[in-house]
């Protein structure tokens, strides 16, 4: 056993607590082809059965922490997922917001360049600014919110350093957390319409959706083939939230004539969202071998662990 582990390169993940972090945690260990080492803010979350994997606590904003513990871990591969993600709160805590998605990932660059890691990193569709979707990996960034600048800033931050690095971009995660503790479009439309309640959707933008598991996947292709450069990595299909909607309605069989079309002028958010992002996955098919789900397939995903969580 310590031969085999000896052997096999270490891979660290950030915001290992988090939806991606526990798909990228379990996926890795079915795979068996790294050493993993789980860290996140705090006490490890994961499910308690879990073996053959390590836990660090790691503040990604402060320095010396994340020095310590790539000293103590060595990474030669490491999946940056952790960010601030909230985009209304990106916007009103800026300087929260500047220190989670922009100065942590230069710290989480410093340790990297000390352990000569490969870095793989998570950025968003909110680089763009919608008016062109989908895009492609070489389409020019135009952020529309705070959210989407500091994720630009730590993007450049990585493409300036010496590292050898890749960059996932994804689009509007979905899936469901171990702990049920967050939701999603799926589970939302679910629950409110079994509850009987009318729902409003709206169908002028447009997003590539992403089952979790299919983002740690393309995640996980890139680390182990040390994939260069910048990857698109979400679902294929070009839907609104108004489709998503319907489609998940359809498959539970619940009443679609309650799902209502809106656009986006009958919501006020905080932050500006870009209306039509999307993207182009044929890079990452042709390169990687990625397979990404349907949004009906990623529904019945999500069915089966419902019914497994029950």
């Amino acid at each position: 056993m310590n031969t085999q582990k000896i052997n096999k390169p270490s891979l660290l993940i950030t915001g290992a607590n988090g939806l991606l972090g526990q798909k990228l945690v379990k996926r890795l260990l079915e795979k068996g082809t790294f050493n993993v080492i789980a860290t996140g803010r705090g006490t490890c979350r994961l499910p308690s059965e879990w073996e053959g994997f390590t836990y660090a606590s790691m503040d990604i904003t402060n320095k010396e922490n994340v020095l310590d513990v790539f000293q103590k871990y060595t990474p030669e591969v490491v999946i940056h997922g952790a960010a601030m993600t909230n985009v209304d709160e990106c916007e009103t805590s800026q300087e929260a917001c500047y220190q989670q998605n922009v100065a942590a990932v230069g710290n989480i660059i410093v340790a990297s360049e000390k352990c000569s890691s490969f870095l793989v990193h998570v950025s968003t569709d909110f680089i763009f600014d919608g008016e062109e979707g989908p895009y492609s990996e070489d389409a020019v960034p135009r952020p529309v919110n705070y959210y989407g600048e500091t994720k630009l800033q730590a993007e450049a931050l990585i493409q300036q350093s010496s590292l050898n690095w890749g960059i996932a971009r994804t689009v509007l995660v979905y899936g469901i957390s171990h702990d049920m503790s967050r939701s999603n479009i799926v589970l939302w439309v679910k629950k409110s319409l079994e509850d009987g309640k009318e729902l409003q959707l709206v169908d002028d933008q447009l997003r590539t959706p992403t089952l979790a598991e299919d983002l740690a996947e393309g995640c996980i292709l890139m680390a182990e083939q040390r994939a260069k450069g910048v990857f698109n990595i979400s679902g294929d299909e070009l839907l609104t939230p108004y489709d998503m909607a319907v489609q998940t309605a359809e498959f539970f069989k619940l009443d679609k004539t309650k799902i209502n079309k809106t656009d986006s002028s009958a919501f006020r958010q905080t932050a500006k969202r870009p209306m039509k992002t999307g993207f182009i996955v044929q890079k990452a098919k042709d390169q990687l071998n990625f397979k990404p789900k349907s949004f009906t397939e990623g529904i019945e995903i999500l069915a089966k662990q419902l019914n497994l969580a029950n």
